[in-house]
Parts: C-alpha cells; structure tokens; sequence
C-alpha cells in the first residue's frame, strides 16, 4: 500500500525560510517521479516543483528561485525547502506521487506567512 507521511510547516514571517519532509512506502521510491502542491483559500491547487527519478526538477514561475524540491533514495523521503518566503505562499502543501497513472497523496501540512 502506498503511504506518503508529511512533516514541517508552520508560522514564519515573511522572508523567512521552511522546509517540508515527505516520506514515502509501497513503492519503489526511486523509480517514481515526486510532486510538491499547494492550495490556498478560495484557490485551486496548483503544482509546485517536480523532481524525476533521474533528478531533474521543475519549478513554477511563482516559486523558481526560491523554492527547493529535493530527494533522498536512501531514506525515501521528499523535500522542498523554501526561503524568501512571501504571504501568498500561504497554503496547506502536499507530496504526492504517481504509480501506473494512479496518484497518491500526502496528508497535507499548513504554511503560514505573515508578520
């Protein structure tokens, strides 16, 4: 069974800097492509960064320069670490994969930017 299980967040001020852990089971994690998402109040949600299992990554133009995504085949974990952080970052975030066209979901953890 696939389970991704999410830890980080919280409350920073703008400027400031958060990272997010994602780790994965039920796959072969390497092999799998892994996804950053956010969705703001009233907002639909919207991709973040993406890294492939070669490790190559992708940014939106909203977040690239600023945002992180990273991963660990050891330890199967995801990472997004984010700096310069501004107020319309505020989101619940959420890894999530996909395995034969099926995907998979953390459990969602809020970041908060305000002063």
């Amino acid at each position: 069974q696939v389970h991704l299980v999410q830890s980080g967040g919280g409350l920073v001020q703008p400027g400031g800097s958060l990272k997010l852990s994602c780790a994965v089971s039920g796959i072969n994690f390497r092999l799998h492509p892994m996804r950053w998402y956010r969705q703001a109040p009233g907002k639909e949600r919207e991709s973040v960064a993406n890294i492939s299992s070669s490790n190559n990554a992708d940014y939106a133009d909203s977040v690239r320069g600023r945002f992180t995504i990273s991963r660990d085949n050891v330890w199967n974990r995801v990472y997004l670490q984010m700096d310069n952080l501004k107020p319309e970052d505020t989101a619940v975030y959420y890894c999530s994969t996909t395995r034969q066209s099926v995907n998979f979901w953390g459990q969602g953890t809020q970041v908060t930017v305000s002063s």
